[in-house]
């Protein structure tokens, strides 16, 4: 009989780890009394909003682009992103000391856009509703000899990604869950990667839009599952399919997909705002939705969140979080 390896491992994430020491932001692990006494556990928030590009997606992007050979380093990389891989891909370039190519929506967060661009990169645009991101990068890839440094389906980026979690597991000693948003798959898959590596019997729930919920019909369906590009809040989660080599990590891995509106995830952000006194996107923001709505109770005594980034503009952010009509 024989047995598939999986594409990800415990040893790729702490590999990862090593990689990325002293290039990426230990980030912090921050704890509310008021949290805890709200959804009946000992919570322990961690805040990849603090992390180099303001979010998650700089571990997996590094991790990536550093494993190139110096010919494909020379010659630049290409990506595909909404917004936080994009400028995660724009800053591992300025460091690694190379040329970037973005293939960002036309209707991406401007701030996003301005800062990607302010590391340097060149940005292309699409329309996210009739165009095919992947496509058009790979096209530019071709013509300009470029290298694609993908958003989730890569090896080194989920265990770059991963790294998040095996740094919240050494802070805290262990977890009985860990809650992650989940949009391509990436950071949940190396989250998963992480914990079940470490901790068998710990829980991983991920967390999804509702108009987005491609990864939790492609569980139950025993497939991977396309739906409409959704609209939702939460650009970050904003897609159409879970990734192929994620959804083969994750359909092993995880043990629930909930989901949650925007309307909880502005409530979300304010909470994080108001109690916590940090910024959080959307995306980022919807595992802490989860917990304040109730959706992934009951919940055991240690729990682990992956808060995955805070790229929001203040406009954007006084508009979602403002008083509702």
């Amino acid at each position: 009989m024989t047995t598939t390896a999986p594409p990800v491992t415990l040893d790729d994430v702490q590999a990862a780890a090593e990689r990325l020491w002293g290039v990426a932001h230990r980030t912090p692990v921050l704890r509310s009394r008021t949290l805890d006494a709200i959804v009946g556990a000992e919570v322990h928030l961690k805040a990849e909003n603090f992390q180099r590009g303001g979010a998650f997606k700089f571990r997996g992007a590094y991790h990536a682009a550093s494993r190139l050979s110096p010919e494909q380093l020379s010659r630049g990389i290409a990506a595909y992103s909404s917004g936080n891989h994009a400028q995660a891909v724009a800053l591992a370039a300025r460091e690694l000391g190379t040329r970037a190519v973005i293939v960002m929506p036309e209707d991406a967060p401007r701030s996003k856009r301005t800062a990607t661009e302010a590391y340097g990169a060149e940005v292309v645009t699409y329309d996210r509703y009739t165009g095919d991101r992947v496509a058009l990068a790979e096209s530019l890839a071709t013509e300009r000899g470029l290298t694609v440094v993908p958003p989730y389906e890569h090896p080194d980026v989920i265990a770059g990604q991963g790294t998040a979690a095996l740094e919240l597991l050494d802070e805290t000693g262990g977890l009985d869950a860990l809650i992650a948003p989940v949009g391509g798959g990436g950071l949940v898959a190396g989250s998963a990667t992480a914990v079940k590596g470490r901790h068998p019997r710990a829980r991983v729930i991920g967390v999804e839009p509702e108009t987005g919920d491609d990864t939790l019909r492609s569980l139950r369906a025993g497939r991977r599952v396309g739906i409409p590009v959704p609209h939702t809040i939460a650009d970050g989660q904003a897609l159409h399919i879970p990734g192929e080599l994620t959804f083969a990590v994750n359909r092993r891995l995880l043990d629930d997909v909930v989901l949650v509106g925007d309307d909880e995830i502005r409530d979300a952000m304010r909470f994080a705002f108001e109690r916590l006194k940090i910024v959080l996107e959307p995306s980022g923001a919807t595992p802490l939705a989860a917990l304040l709505t109730g959706r992934v109770g009951p919940l055991p005594e240690r729990v682990g969140v992956i808060l995955s980034g805070g790229n929001v503009d203040a406009e954007r952010f006084a508009r979602l979080c403002g008083p509702r009509a």
